[in-house]
């Protein structure tokens, strides 16, 4: 303990005042004129920090020097410091302090973390800072280097918060590698949730082509992706084999999870004859090319009697054109109920390019689960509702059903998805996606505790409820068992 406070034992612990009472609020019972019992506070957190911020920009008292060097570069950085507030707020630098043998403690860091680390030592003292979007990975880095766990938490929460916001070069894809590198599983979720569900986006952005390749092999992997169209994807798979040069397996995995049976045979040809990577990789995806051009030649059902149609060549993902639904914008969603009518291709296949189905569409605000409805007895009597009904509430819900029956919906099961679009700094994005076969009763908590009736709802684009419906035809195989 000599060693961490020497001789400015007042200085040090008029410190840990300071600390202690900014982190808390002076409380006064029994004030004059009060009731008896009554508690009032008294703040003056703000000016503690204040004056404990001036004893970091002055130097005053202070007891460490921090010499911070930048690996590989010249620049070199010196901060006067306390011993105490350092080993307070930071494990690390409190092993560190115990072992020094000298006034000053040499850090070693990336140039990143170079430019931020007067941010990260402020923090110590104040318990705030201010930063921009491409000053928090190496925030974060050094949260983290240094065992600052609130203000990790608290980093990984704004990012997590701002992945929508706009940057020049994106910042979403460098986000998700840096929290891979650092095992923030929580951070690394987020990420890759965005870039899914808004991968169409993603795939106009100039932070495309720098996306790893297991990334790359995870994202095209996946069912939910958000995109115009599987053409969509394939194209910018091209711009990334251009810029990136995979090797060999690397470009036939990522090709043969490309989906395409879910793009036209006429695209498919244009692909065939045009595409320098279709060209140059045709034999390791020419069995897929097979097989989609036998879904496109024959109906679907008439497929899965001979074919397995269970594996993901055949599954759509999240599509945005026209042939697979519909954007519906309701304003005022809490006012009443609204219905809309839209119509989808019958299936991708191109045997059906030229069938439709119409589907009817409702939106309840308010629709009262069966739970909670009373029951009626063939007496006439009215029953109380069901006990597992007792906490439920009246909540938002979507049916949709097609307009007309047909022949050639027969055999063939239709999963509904909507998308449910927020303003995210100031940009459109992809919020929650549920899915479901006719009525979103059936998940459960669709815009379960959202209220619709204030335009103000973070659910709310200027007062109206965005969606988009997106309508998937499901296929099951049909092979007989041979005895």
């Amino acid at each position: 303990m000599a060693n961490l406070f020497g001789n400015g034992l007042l200085e040090h612990i008029y410190l840990l005042f300071l600390l202690s009472a900014a982190r808390s609020h002076v409380q006064l019972v029994h004030g004059e004129g009060l009731d008896e019992g009554t508690t009032e506070v008294i703040s003056h957190s703000q000016g503690l920090l204040a004056r404990l911020e001036g004893f970091l920009v002055l130097g005053n008292n202070s007891d460490i020097s921090l010499r911070v060097e930048t690996v590989d570069a010249d620049e070199v950085k010196v901060i006067q410091a306390h011993t105490l507030v350092l080993s307070l707020q930071s494990r690390v630098f409190e092993e560190m302090l115990r072992n020094r043998n000298s006034s000053t403690l040499v850090l070693r860091e990336t140039a990143e973390c170079t430019a931020v680390f007067e941010k990260f030592i402020r923090y110590l003292y104040c318990g705030e800072l201010t930063l921009q979007l491409d000053q928090a990975t190496p925030l974060h880095r050094l949260a983290a280097k240094y065992s600052v766990s609130s203000l990790q938490q608290g980093l990984t929460q704004y990012m997590s918060q701002n992945l929508a916001s706009d940057s020049p070069g994106g910042h979403v894809v460098g986000w998700y590698q840096y929290a891979v590198s650092v095992g923030d599983t929580a951070l690394r979720d987020s990420c890759l949730q965005f870039l899914s569900w808004n991968l169409s986006s993603v795939l106009q952005s100039d932070e495309w082509p720098s996306v790893s390749v297991d990334l790359l092999l995870t994202l095209l992997q996946r069912s939910d992706l958000v995109l115009k169209n599987e053409l969509e994807l394939f194209e910018a798979l091209e711009i990334w084999f251009t810029r990136n040069d995979p090797d060999t397996l690397t470009a036939e995995n990522a090709l043969r999870l490309v989906r395409y049976a879910m793009i036209p045979p006429h695209e498919l040809f244009r692909l065939q004859q045009q595409s320098p990577i279709m060209t140059r990789y045709h034999e390791s995806v020419s069995d897929l090319l097979y097989k989609s051009y036998q879904f496109h030649s024959a109906s679907p059902l008439h497929l899965a009697m001979f074919f397995d149609v269970n594996c993901s060549l055949f599954v759509p993902r999240n599509y945005l054109s026209s042939m697979w639904g519909s954007q519906w914008v309701i304003s005022n969603p809490a006012r009443d109920d609204r219905s809309t009518s839209f119509q989808t291709q019958l299936s991708p296949s191109g045997f059906d390019s030229s069938k439709r189905v119409t589907w009817n569409a409702l939106f309840s605000p308010r629709w009262l689960p069966l739970s909670m409805r009373p029951m009626y007895t063939e007496q006439g009597s009215v029953q109380p509702p069901r006990p597992d009904g007792g906490n439920s509430i009246a909540q938002p819900r979507i049916i949709i059903t097609p307009a007309t029956s047909s022949a050639d919906l027969a055999g063939v099961s239709f999963q509904k998805t909507i998308l449910i679009l927020t303003k995210q700094k100031n940009k459109l994005a992809v919020r929650h996606i549920f899915s479901f076969h006719q009525s979103t009763e059936e998940v459960g908590d669709f815009l379960a505790g959202v209220d619709l009736q204030y335009h103000t709802s973070e659910y709310l684009v200027d007062g109206s409820l965005y969606l988009q419906i997106i309508v998937k035809p499901i296929y099951q195989t049909l092979i007989a068992t041979k005895k």
